[in-house]
């Protein structure tokens, strides 16, 4: 990966943005693919949507989702301690003794989730894990009164860790998923500048899929594609006791993932796969018997439907602040999806 693309992947993971809370990521994918597209909108659900060649008949939706997981406070009690709700799927086990930060209107301010210690736990509840109800946050605030000085209801609450890197290519973040999502999109933007398409192209960074798929529904209803690629993270099970019957044999640097099953339109599958290999991409192929979780889902059934296609990336330890990637499938994640956009012609007929 080159120096300013991952300058750029580094901002993008780094900044927070917890689903509904996504505007500073925001405006980092609006100022980056701005010079690489024709027009860059952003529409009422927070989600941006920067086009290409927007004139043309055949219309294909990129999609990655700009949220993350993360916390929203909902009390504040006598004592100065932050009580809250989660935003997305959280492990209340992964989360006990992090430090967060809080996203208030005086900037971020640090915290820690709090948790009796072990020794005042009696003996018959320490094999049990937490519940998010049994965490608090402590900020240092000695009570109420200054706690709310610098901390207000509802305010927002992600992990206090960046992206830094491993050995080799391998990186960890805390919001691997699915901001580097938004980075395969707007590389796959980056690699079609200046290029001859057949067709419009549309690279948007959704919201609120942590809660839902939703902003990757409302941006297919309003751009209203043929054919889709949505991206993402899926499991990669190469670690200690993963059960590869359940997910498959998925690992890291072996290359992006192209899903096959109900949610995937088969001449869409098909024409990712011969992508790869005309492009020399290395590729693994993940079966999906049913929906597949993603963007995808809210895709393939806009409107009178989408000829929909999931390329993810592999990733370790989803959905807590020590997610790891392998930069080089994430590059590959982006040229495949360049690679199919350049594919894409007026004649062909989607129909299964």
């Amino acid at each position: 990966m080159k120096d300013s693309s991952f300058a750029f992947l580094k901002r993008i993971v780094d900044t927070p943005g917890p689903s509904g809370y996504e505007q500073q990521v925001q405006k980092v994918y609006r100022e980056y693919v701005r010079e690489f597209s024709d027009d860059v909108q952003t529409d009422v659900m927070g989600s941006v949507i920067a086009t290409k060649n927007a004139g043309a008949r055949t219309k294909v939706m990129l999609a990655g989702h700009a949220d993350e997981i993360g916390f929203q406070i909902r009390f504040i009690s006598d004592d100065g301690f932050l009580y809250f709700g989660q935003i997305g799927g959280h492990d209340a086990m992964v989360a006990v003794g992090q430090r967060v930060h809080v996203h208030g209107s005086k900037g971020p301010i640090l915290g820690v989730l709090g948790r009796k210690a072990v020794h005042l736990i009696e003996a018959a509840e320490r094999d049990k894990a937490p519940k998010t109800d049994d965490l608090w946050i402590d900020i240092g605030a000695a009570n109420k009164k200054e706690a709310q000085e610098l901390v207000e209801i509802g305010d927002c609450v992600t992990y206090a860790q960046d992206l830094q890197m491993l050995q080799g290519d391998r990186a960890t973040a805390r919001s691997f998923d699915n901001k580097m999502g938004c980075f395969v999109v707007a590389e796959a933007m980056r690699l079609l500048h200046g290029k001859s398409l057949q067709c419009g192209v549309y690279g948007v960074a959704n919201v609120q899929e942590e809660i839902g798929l939703r902003g990757a529904r409302t941006a297919a209803y309003g751009i209203d594609p043929i054919v889709g690629i949505a991206t993402d993270v899926c499991h990669s099970m190469d670690f200690p006791g993963a059960d590869k019957k359940r997910v498959g044999d998925i690992k890291l640097g072996a290359g992006p993932v192209i899903a096959r099953g109900a949610n995937i339109n088969p001449k869409v599958y098909e024409m990712l796969v011969a992508t790869a290999r005309e492009l020399d991409i290395p590729y693994q192929i993940e079966a999906t018997p049913g929906g597949t979780g993603t963007d995808a889902n809210a895709m393939q059934v806009s409107r009178s439907g989408m000829a929909t296609g999931l390329i993810s990336v592999p990733l370790r330890y989803m959905h807590t602040p020590c997610e790891v990637m392998a930069l080089e499938d994430i590059d590959n994640a982006a040229r495949l999806m360049a690679g199919f956009v350049e594919r894409v012609t007026p004649e062909i007929d989607w129909t299964p």
